[in-house]
Formats: C-alpha cells, sequence, structure tokens
C-alpha cells in the first residue's frame, strides 16, 4: 500500500557491507522522524521465544530504535493506551482485544495503523510477523500514513531452493561458499542461516530446500539430520520452515540395497523409516524436492515406472506428517536428443513427460515447472505445461540466481522478466488462465496448492549474492510470490529507499539502470527468441554462439550460412508451438501473428527476413548488440553521480562491477557480431560491425616477449588474434605505434584476459608516464565461474578517462605474468568523447 511519502535528502551513512540488505533500519534525520507518530509499548501476544510473534515484538523494538531513535518497552500487558499489539487472531481474542477485521487466509495478516495505536493481526504467527515487517518497512520509507487493510497471500507455497553442496560449495554460487554445509556435514554455527531467515520472512517467503537438487544422500546420515535440526531451529522464529532434496537412488547408494524400484516393498521401507527420522528431529519439516531422470540423475524411469510412481512413494510417506513434495518437472534426457533430427526439441520434454500423468499424483505432491520450456533463459515463452494439470498442484521455478544472466557481474533487474510469464494469459479451454493471478492461485482449476519456488544462491558473502543490486531480485521474488500483479518499478523504489535511503537521485539513479537493465542484456547476448548466446557446454557465462549448437543438450538455434532459429511450428517443425492451447498455438504457429520477440525461438527464418519493425533479422542482431552495449556504458557514469550519497563502501563495490559490466558487454556485442557476420556473409548497414578505428591490436602493436595467437572460440578477439608472453615468469611489453589520433581528451581502454589461477601485473604508460596500475585478479573481486581459458569468460577491459593525447604519442604497457596468467592481450582502444567502443 502506498501513500503519502515525506521526501527529503539524507545525509551519508557510515561505511555498510550488505549484511543487513534491506533490513538496516537506518536513521531517518530528525526532520522527518519527528512526524512520526508511535506507540509507547509494543505489546507481544505471544512471551514464547521461538514463537515468530514473540520476534516480531523483537523485531518491532529493535527497527524502531534504528529507525526512529526511540526505545519501545515489550509487555503482554494490553489494558494500557497508545499501544502496538501484534498477535495472532486466536492470541487478540484470547487477552480479550476487541479487533473486527476482514478475512483472513494462512499467513495473511491485519495491519491498522491510526495515530500511535497499532494494531498487527495474523492468520497465524507468520502472518503477524509478516505484518511487523511491513510496518517497519513503512517507517523505514518514512511512511507515516494511517492505514487500515488486509494483505493474503496469492499462494500457500512461496519456496527458495538452495543449490548448496554438501561440501560447502555452490552450484552456480557466485557469492562463496554455503552458510549450511561445510566438509559434507552441516555447519554448527547457525549465525548466518538465523540471518538469512530473517530476511526470507521479511519479504514473506515461509520455506527453505537447503541443499541442491542435484542432491549427496549423505544429507540423510544421523549426523546430517541432527544438523537439519539445528537449522530449523534457527529458522523456526523467523516462520521460515526448512526442507531437504532426496537422491531418488539413496536407498541403493546411501542405504545399501540392491534397488531404489519406487514400487520395491524394501524401497518403500526405507524411505518410510528415513522419513520417520527426520520427522522425529524435525516435526515442521516443509517437505522435500525431488530431481528425478534428468540431466543423468536417477529416478524411476530406470524401472520403467513412471515419474508419478516415483513422485507418489515420497508423497505418501511425507503426508503422514503433513508435508508435501515438490516434483520437478525439469525431465529430459540430453544423450537421446539428435540435432540432426528436424523433430527433436528440448523444449518438448516436460509437456510429454508429464501430461498423460494429470490427476495421477498425490494430493501433497506439486509438480515444479521452470518458467519456460529450456533453462532460465534472457526470454522464453512459458512453459506450456501449466495448461495441461488441471487435476494436479503445480508451482513455478524462478531463478533468483543469475545462471545465464550474467551470474551477478551484470546488473539485471529480473522483475520485468518474469512478469512476461506471470501476465502470460494460456487461454485454457478458450478462457482467461493469466498464469500469475489465475494459475498460480489456484483460482482457475480450484486448487488450494499452488505458487512459487526460486533458486537462490545466497553464500557467505557479506552482500549474500555477491553484489549489492542484485539483491532488489531476492526482495522482488518474495514480493511477487504474494502479489503478482505488483508493480517492477513501484517494487524497486520500495527495496532502494529501504536499502540506500530516501534521496531522490540515489533512487532515480537505480531506477533508471535497473528497468532497462534486462532489456538491455538481451540486447548484447541474444534477442528475437533466440535465447542468450552464451557457452552452454562451459559455465553458462561469457559469448559462445557456436556451442549452441552441435552437440545434444538441446538449445540449439539451428543457425546455418542461410538462417536462424528453431522451427517449432506443428506443420513443419518440432510441434512444440501445438503445446499450447488453441488460441495461443494458432499465434505462435504464424510468423506473422508471432512477436518479434519470439520470432526465433518459434521459426526458423532467412537472415534477411524483415521483422515487423522493418529490420531484417541480422540488421536487428547488429542494432541490438551496439545498443544493450551502449546502455550499460553509462552505468558507471550514471553511479558515479551518486558519489558522496551512497556510503564509500557500497559506493566503489558496485562502481568496480558496472565498470566491469561495461566492459564485458562490449566482449559480448563484438564477439556475437562477429560470429553472425562471418557464418552470413552480410555487412552491418552502418559499418560498425569488425570495423574498429579508435582500436589498436596487439598483435600489431611492437612486441617484447609476446607471441601472437589465436583463441578459441575465434569470434572473442578483436582481429581474431592475441597476444600473450612467450612463458609464464618473464615480464614483457607491447607498444604501440606512434598514434595518429587528432589532439584531444581519450578514453584510453586496454582490452586484456584475467584467467583463473593467475594474477598477472599490468601498466600502462602514456609515452613514459604511468597511468596506472593493476593486476588480473577478477578471480577474487567477481564471482562468476571462473575459467583458465583465453575466452569470452576471462574476457575484459580496464578503462583509463580524461587522457590528453596528441599525434605521435605512445601507449605502452608493461606485464609480469605469473601463474596460468600469461597476461593476454587483445587490443587498446582511445576513445573520442561519446564513443562507445
Amino acid at each position: 500500500m502506498r501513500g503519502f511519502w515525506l521526501l527529503t535528502a539524507v545525509g551519508l551513512a557510515a561505511a555498510e557491507d550488505g549484511l543487513n540488505g534491506w533490513l538496516r533500519y537506518a536513521r531517518l534525520p530528525c526532520d522527518v522522524a519527528k512526524h512520526a507518530r508511535v506507540p509507547s509499548t509494543i505489546v507481544a501476544l505471544n512471551t514464547t521465544e521461538t514463537s515468530p510473534v514473540y520476534t516480531a515484538g523483537q523485531e518491532l523494538q529493535k527497527g524502531i530504535k534504528g529507525i526512529l531513535g526511540r526505545r519501545l518497552n515489550i509487555t503482554r500487558d494490553a489494558t494500557e493506551s497508545s499501544l502496538l499489539i501484534i498477535g495472532t487472531l486466536d492470541d487478540f481474542n484470547t487477552a480479550g482485544v476487541d479487533t473486527e477485521i476482514p478475512e483472513l487466509v494462512e499467513d495473511g495478516f491485519w495491519l491498522s495503523v491510526k495515530g500511535d495505536a497499532v494494531e498487527i493481526v495474523g492468520q497465524n504467527e507468520r502472518g503477524a510477523l509478516y505484518g511487523a515487517f511491513q510496518y517497519l518497512s513503512m517507517l523505514a520509507q518514512a511512511n507515516f500514513t494511517e492505514v487500515a487493510y488486509a494483505s493474503n497471500p496469492s499462494a500457500s507455497i512461496r519456496w527458495v531452493n538452495q543449490w548448496d553442496n554438501m561440501d560447502g560449495t555452490i552450484e552456480r554460487g557466485y557469492a562463496g561458499l554455503s552458510i549450511f554445509f561445510n566438509n559434507y556435514t552441516i555447519v554448527s554455527n547457525m549465525t548466518r542461516v538465523s540471518q538469512y531467515a530473517r530476511l526470507l520472512a521479511s519479504i514473506r517467503v515461509n520455506a527453505i530446500v537447503i541443499n541442491n537438487v542435484n542432491a549427496n544422500p549423505t544429507i540423510l546420515s544421523e549426523t546430517n539430520i541432527e544438523g537439519l535440526a539445528r537449522v530449523a531451529d534457527a529458522m523456526r522464529p523467523w516462520g521460515v520452515r526448512i526442507g531437504i532434496s532426496l537422491n531418488f537412488a539413496a536407498p541403493q547408494t546411501f542405504g545399501g540395497l540392491s534397488t531404489f524400484d519406487p514400487l520395491d516393498e524394501s524401497v518403500i521401507a526405507w524411505w518410510s523409516g528415513i522419513t520417520d527420522k527426520l520427522y522425529a528431529r524435525v516435526p515442521d519439516l516443509a517437505g522435500f524436492l525431488v530431481k528425478a531422470n534428468s540431466e543423468g540423475q536417477p529416478g524411476p524411469l530406470t524401472y520403467n515406472r513412471t515419474l508419478a510412481d516415483g513422485a507418489n512413494l515420497f508423497g505418501r510417506e511425507a503426508k503422514r506428517h503433513g508435508g508435501i513434495v515438490m516434483f520437478r518437472a525439469f525431465v529430459y534426457d540430453h544423450l537421446t536428443l539428435d540435432e540432426n533430427n528436424w523433430k527433436d526439441d528440448r523444449a518438448n520434454a516436460a509437456v510429454d513427460y508429464f501430461r498423460d500423468l494429470d490427476g495421477q499424483f498425490e494430493d501433497n505432491v506439486v509438480v515444479q515447472i521452470k518458467y519456460g520450456p529450456i533453462d532460465f533463459q534472457a526470454r522464453e515463452p512459458p512453459s506450456p505445461l501449466f495448461a495441461h494439470l488441471p487435476n494436479t498442484a503445480s508451482a513455478i521455478e524462478l531463478q533468483v540466481t543469475q545462471e545465464y544472466l550474467g551470474q551477478q557481474c551484470h546488473l539485471v533487474y529480473l522483475p520485468p522478466l518474469w512478469r512476461t510469464i506471470l501476465n502470460f494469459d494460456l487461454r485454457v479451454g478458450g478462457k482467461r488462465s493469466v498464469i500469475g493471478t489465475d494459475i498460480l492461485t489456484g483460482r482457475r482449476f480450484n486448487k488450494t496448492l499452488a505458487g512459487y519456488a526460486a533458486v537462490v544462491n545466497v553464500g557467505l558473502n557479506a552482500t549474500w549474492l555477491g553484489t549489492h543490486l542484485s539483491m532488489s531480485n531476492l526482495y522482488a521474488y518474495g514480493r511477487l510470490a504474494w502479489e503478482p500483479t505488483a508493480d517492477s518499478a513501484e517494487i524497486l523504489d520500495d527495496w532502494t529507499r529501504l536499502t540506500f535511503g530516501l534521496d531522490a537521485r540515489v533512487r532515480e539513479t537505480i531506477a533508471r539502470m535497473s528497468l532497462i537493465s534486462w532489456e538491455a542484456y538481451e540486447n548484447y547476448t541474444g534477442n528475437l527468441g533466440v535465447q542468450t548466446l552464451t557457452d552452454i557446454t562451459g559455465p553458462h557465462y561469457g559469448p559462445n554462439p557456436q556451442s549452441m549448437d552441435n552437440n545434444p543438450w538441446g538449445q540449439w538455434t539451428r543457425a546455418d550460412a542461410n538462417g536462424i532459429g528453431m522451427d517449432r511450428t506443428v506443420w513443419n517443425g518440432t510441434g512444440f508451438a501445438g503445446q499450447y492451447p488453441a488460441e495461443v498455438a494458432a499465434a505462435f504457429e504464424s510468423i506473422d501473428t508471432t512477436p518479434d520477440d519470439l520470432l526465433l525461438w518459434f521459426h526458423h527464418v532467412p537472415y534477411t527476413h524483415v521483422l515487423k519493425s522493418g529490420n531484417t533479422v541480422i540488421q536487428h542482431f547488429y542494432d541490438a548488440h551496439y545498443n544493450g552495449a551502449e546502455t550499460v556504458a553509462a552505468f558507471p557514469r550514471q553511479w558515479e553521480s551518486l558519489r558522496g550519497l551512497v556510503d564509500q563502501q557500497r559506493f566503489e563495490e558496485m562502481l568496480f562491477r558496472l565498470t566491469y559490466q561495461a566492459g564485458h558487454a562490449i566482449v559480448w556485442r563484438d564477439s556475437i557480431n562477429q560470429f553472425y557476420a562471418n557464418i552470413s556473409g552480410i555487412t552491418d548497414a552502418h559499418g560498425r560491425v569488425n570495423h574498429h578505428p579508435w582500436r589498436v591490436e596487439a598483435e600489431h602493436m611492437q612486441l617484447d616477449g609476446y607471441r601472437v595467437t589465436e583463441v578459441t572460440p575465434f569470434e572473442v578477439a578483436s582481429g581474431l588474434h592475441i597476444v600473450q608472453t612467450v612463458d609464464n615468469s618473464t615480464a614483457a611489453r607491447v607498444s604501440t605505434a606512434p598514434l595518429t589520433f587528432p589532439a584531444g581528451t581519450y578514453d584510453v581502454a586496454v582490452a586484456y584476459y584475467d584467467l583463473y589461477e593467475g594474477r598477472a601485473q599490468y601498466e600502462l604508460f602514456h609515452n613514459d608516464k604511468s597511468l596506472g596500475a593493476w593486476e588480473g585478479n577478477n578471480e577474487e573481486r567477481l564471482g562468476f565461474t571462473l575459467t583458465r581459458g583465453i575466452d569470452g569468460h576471462s574476457a575484459t577491459r580496464i578503462t583509463f578517462p580524461g587522457i590528453e593525447i596528441v599525434e605521435g604519442d605512445v601507449l605502452r604497457v608493461e606485464t609480469t605474468p605469473q601463474g596460468r596468467e600469461t597476461a593476454p592481450l587483445d587490443y587498446i582502444a582511445v576513445l573520442p568523447a561519446g564513443v562507445v567502443d
């Protein structure tokens, strides 16, 4: 709910590391805080220390003290005046406090703020805690309006999935090691676990699966079951229940049985015993998450059983204790996909595997469906499976983890992407079937069990996700799971106020960058529905369009010399379009009615095909990649304008990442454009692709201790070649010929490759004056999936602004290789003001 806001500039805060996220409770300026009317006493109607109501009382006391500088006492006496009373509806009735409120569903709350009297009523204890966080959010944003409203969740399932491994690493982990595991056991110190539960509770997430879907069965050891109890104890006061991922083959690989057949009596008995042990130590265990028969994982198909047979084994066991089973629909066998077969299509897999099983699942089994048919791409159509399960509980799987989306080294605000899915009307049976408001709420098919799961990769990094601005995605996930119609811009503004304060320039700048960041990323990586042209056979980070094809993983573009795109029509292609209900299928079947942003997802077309915009496909590629890179090139300058308005630590950390993103976007732009110019033979109408008048290629410089080499893939090097030192220990240098650029002020950019397991030293000289030194230490400063190769993942740039250059000057880079890092260099760019190259 939005109301009157008091706006003012805020004094600069002390340095912050991001650990408190959006729960900083920063002190409001005195001239703002004086307008706040708050009660004199907090009445928490439950004194049990593990109760979320008790926790809410403590949090209210802490928050009001931080925001307003006023310390309120906490009591159970509700007879005084000027009170902040919090509890469940039953608590209010027991305490004799009269209140009339609208109907609340599970986890819902009522918030009433009238003068210095505040009532927070939860349908249950979690709901009361959520109401407390909502009130504190209002105060922290200087929103002192009087309100009286009920807030109910859109769906009962609002989970996060961690991909933490038992050894302490995290699959797709870009923010350090696990807060849950180390050396195949659960950690003993629960401090970060409790802090994480607090963040999750504040965005109304009600459960977490703490281990990787590619589950290690040692999670079921006696020692680790005791550890699970500790995790549950740490999270229970925050109303966050825990769940675990299970390995389907555990009865055999961990339990010593000869089989893991889900219909075998010994297997059933084994899982029954394990389930009893788990619930004996964690009575409120939320349930289980299962990935089966996908990407090499074991499952029921091994024994010619159905996926429903497998899911129901766990469903029946969890049901005995009140738990649920999230069973992933991400099922496909990449080893059976043949790119030479025009009909093969990984996108078909989810519907092919599950549509005939509708109604065969236990009522506590929830089919967890990735938002798109492939795998967290920059743009996909919604999974048609949402339309095929009218008699089966289902949930959407989103990804806060930026696996294919810049791995948290690139600013990409994800809610606009999620909204393309949540707002999509599947038109099931010719009736309104909007995914967010109709399908996931359960209303369309009269379900009570439905909702959301998000893959989240928080780690031990103080920022939780490795970078401060990426936390907006975690915050927004909780907000949208509660209210899928919430506006992306309003969510971002709330998060910014809570995270960085009320200053209008800070809020406007973060909004300006964030709200265009997904579109920009899509533009400079892959667009028109071709997916993100990243390295799918490697780290899923840097550019490698060649990796999309000629392998069995099924993320194909079918690019050749003549055209590009997957033909997924019924009449001529893989038939995927026909998996949608009739109205949607008809729209995607035709090029004329398929939106351009999904054209290459559904149709194979010549590079010269003319889009609705009037551009050809290939020219759109060139233009979009240049536009996207130009958009993010402005991010560092925009962030720089906030110097002095954001605390120094967070300011410098984000400036480094935004500057890195601006350089890596150019790597993406040049790689993709160079690749498709080469394969299509069609030149850029504007003469930009493979034409860089402001660059001096390293292979054309004077080399001392360097050698010229090619790279793989070829397109990640400007001019197709780079230089690297002749060995990994001898100092070397490269020097330009006398420059012929007109006299003026330039930004000088050095393109190089920062490899894992090496810290080469670099220094740039202008004539004989040092402009600055740096080292190849991105492996320490960034969290993406690092590589040891000279490729699109390690390619980076550093820029030295405002250098006065006259004709005849010489630029020189002196280097010292170290470890695996042979100080590779690609080019030096001498850039006039306003030129993005």
